[in-house]
């Protein structure tokens, strides 16, 4: 899903947050009798799916390059 199509306002929340709207839209979805009336709420779930996808990987790739410059610290440091 592009970026353009991803609601900004969910752009600004944590990873806990967007977690926790997922699940009240899986609550609805698991919940309605009416398969008709679940398609936004769906459509919904796929978009906040990709965003918390997006931020988990920007998270991951942060964490990976913190943890490999303190190696590369670590190592220099014996080196020496």
């Amino acid at each position: 899903m592009k970026d353009k199509n991803l609601p900004p306002d969910n752009n600004n929340n944590t990873l806990e947050e967007l977690t926790d709207q997922a699940n009240q839209i899986i609550d609805l979805l698991e919940n309605e009798k009416d398969l008709n009336n679940s398609i936004e709420n769906y459509q919904n779930l796929l978009r906040l799916n990709s965003i918390i996808e997006k931020k988990f990987n920007k998270n991951f790739k942060s964490i990976s390059e913190e943890t490999n410059k303190k190696i590369k610290k670590i190592k220099k440091k014996y080196e020496d």
